[in-house]
């Protein structure tokens, strides 16, 4: 199985050491045929990207493209969920501007509201904290529809490493995704994610796509984490988008 895309590069826009330059270019020497530049929206807690950014990406990776004629350069994000009802940190404006669009969980982002911060942040900290099992199964729901109103409210292409940082009920998101054509990315960035919840998600309909979650040049198309777990669960390039 070959991977011709990585979708998940980040650049020193938000929290990666390189540039987009330098990505694209550890792209060509992987014989990747795409790669994409999707940095975090403005919503993290501690990162300094705001919403021009991605106008000035955008001009970059124009120019770039003229340059490098023999890889396909993409802009998106990787955009926060920052409520209870699925809102993101990048408004339509600014996400009609990109080529494809990725959303995450992450648990230190500026919510929309007290209630907000209250369910994605504080109730999110103290189910790790006391391992409440009334309690994570409240905030496994909450985070699990706070996904679905996202993917349902606009047009998402992969959700980034689902059930990471936050819980998620895999089965429930994965058949919402299937309904609205997004698919779930296989991180090999971070390595986590477990045979079960692949076979589960691929059981309710889900599709998948892999990305390497570079935040360095030298790990664009760096897929071996993801590769394995492929492997294990017997997934073929047809469940994956970014597979030949």
């Amino acid at each position: 199985m070959k991977i011709w895309a990585d979708y998940h590069t980040h650049t020193r826009y938000s929290h990666g050491s390189g540039t987009i330059e330098q990505n694209v270019q550890a792209a060509i020497k992987k014989s990747l045929r795409a790669i994409g530049i999707s940095e975090h929206g403005p919503g993290n807690i501690g990162l300094r990207i705001k919403l021009e950014d991605f106008y000035k990406m955008r001009d970059e990776v124009e120019r770039l493209k003229s340059k490098y004629r023999d890889i396909n350069i993409l802009l998106g994000c990787e955009a926060n969920v920052v409520s209870l009802d699925g809102d993101l940190d990048i408004p339509s404006d600014v996400l009609a501007l990109l080529d494809y669009t990725m959303v995450g969980l992450h648990p230190l982002i500026w919510p929309r509201s007290i209630k907000d911060g209250f369910g994605l942040l504080f109730e999110n900290i103290l189910t790790k904290a006391v391992g409440s099992k009334g309690l994570l199964e409240k905030v496994m729901k909450q985070n699990t529809i706070a996904l679905v109103k996202a993917i349902s409210q606009n047009r998402i292409n992969i959700i980034t490493h689902p059930g990471l940082h936050l819980p998620i009920d895999t089965a429930i998101l994965a058949r919402a995704a299937a309904k609205h054509g997004t698919v779930l990315e296989i991180n090999a960035g971070h390595g986590y994610m477990t045979e079960e919840y692949v076979a589960i998600a691929r059981a309710n309909g889900a599709k998948f796509a892999i990305g390497s979650d570079a935040h360095h040049p030298k790990n664009v198309g760096n897929f071996k984490k993801a590769l394995e777990i492929v492997e294990k669960v017997g997934l073929s390039e047809n469940d994956i988008i970014n597979a030949e």
